[in-house]
């Protein structure tokens, strides 16, 4: 088993450092627990409770009572304690009611970033121990500088399941107590580990929002938001159809509207209208405006200095400069989408991000 640095660092002492381990009945956070405890951590599991839609509680694989008695059962095997905490409340108001404001406001937004921002690191940093470690099943990894004692968020070994695009928000103080056990790993190493270990954990992974239930978000968003149909046009204002809700599109999203196949270019909130265009070249852009920018070490990004944007998750992070607070690209780029987080990275190290709130002109090819 590999050595993780920072589980070595405190293991090393005398007294056992205490871990939380937030736990879903999945193969990551199972493995994540039992790796901290061969590392000589004192282990206990925390499983989050969170809202699920009255009548569909279980369809949410990583939260729902399915997932733990998962939990309970690698708890039980490992020899450590779980507390079963409830955040139903607090997850309904920072995170399903953020989806839907976002999304009525003709936004597409990241509610797993909100998530971890408010719920897995922001809310549970108040709840532990003042001097326990957090750890989770997230594929990141973190290195501590111990000349400036400044710590850096860093993509994780398996660039597939790389989930660093999602932690953009951690600040220096959660970064300081918190641990990523599977990140040196790739994710068949980690399957490979819970089948050694015989871990009971749940095998099957959860890609889509958790709270969603598995009809989609245009069927959640029907359940639970008053959408107006409105029109569709093209660039010269012509009608070529109607909508049922701009919450229903995406910018860059394709679909066969006005008797032909075209792309989504806009969303006009203030007129309920939906812009379109049968060139795909339309949906590139070079720059894009960005709001509550976060940074990392505490201190912007240098104005001009080369580095790269992720505009969402499984993007390819393509190279920029940052001016005026302005993100810049280097080559056009496709469907840039307000609402989605642009995560700022300088090879393998997350500096930060923030929320697109538009983008500019289409780039001329």
């Amino acid at each position: 088993m590999k050595k993780i640095s920072r589980a070595c660092f405190f293991a090393s002492s005398k007294i056992k450092k205490k871990v939380i381990c937030l736990m879903s009945g999945g193969v990551d956070s199972s493995v994540s627990a039992a790796i901290l405890q061969k590392q000589g951590y004192e282990v206990q599991g925390i499983f989050m409770h969170f809202w699920a839609e009255p009548g569909r509680e279980g369809k949410n694989l990583c939260c729902s009572y399915d997932a733990q008695l998962n939990a309970q059962a690698v708890a039980q095997k490992l020899g450590i304690k779980l507390q079963v905490i409830n955040l139903e409340k607090k997850f309904k108001a920072q995170v399903v009611d953020y989806f839907l404001v976002e999304y009525k406001a003709g936004r597409t937004p990241n509610p797993c970033i909100k998530c971890n921002e408010f719920i897995k690191f922001g809310i549970l940093n108040n709840l532990i121990e003042q001097d326990a470690m957090l750890a989770t099943g997230h594929y990141a990894r973190i290195n501590e500088k111990r000349k400036t004692k400044n710590y850096e968020l860093l993509r994780a070994h398996d660039k597939n399941k790389d989930q660093s695009y999602f932690l953009y928000t951690l600040t220096q103080e959660q970064l300081k107590r918190i641990i990523f056990p599977v990140g040196e790993y790739t994710k068949n190493q980690v399957r490979k580990m819970a089948i050694k270990m015989n871990l009971p954990c749940r095998t099957a992974e959860s890609f889509d929002i958790c709270f969603i239930g598995d009809k989609g978000y245009r069927d959640f968003l029907k359940r639970h938001t008053k959408l107006q149909p409105g029109k569709i046009v093209d660039q010269n204002n012509k009608v070529i159809a109607e909508h049922q809700g701009l919450a229903f599109y995406t910018i860059g999203q394709r679909a066969r509207l006005g008797g032909g196949l075209r792309y989504v270019l806009q969303l006009d909130l203030k007129n309920n209208i939906i812009i379109t265009t049968p060139n795909e070249k339309d949906l590139y852009s070079r720059e894009l405006s960005v709001e509550k920018w976060h940074w990392i070490s505490g201190k912007p990004s240098k104005q001009n200095m080369t580095i790269q944007a992720q505009i969402r998750y499984h993007h390819k992070p393509a190279k920029c400069k940052i001016r005026n607070k302005k993100i810049v690209f280097k080559k056009p780029q496709r469907a840039i989408t307000p609402g989605q987080s642009v995560v700022i990275s300088y090879k393998d190290q997350v500096l930060g991000g923030g929320i697109i709130k538009k983008n500019h002109e289409p780039a001329l090819f």
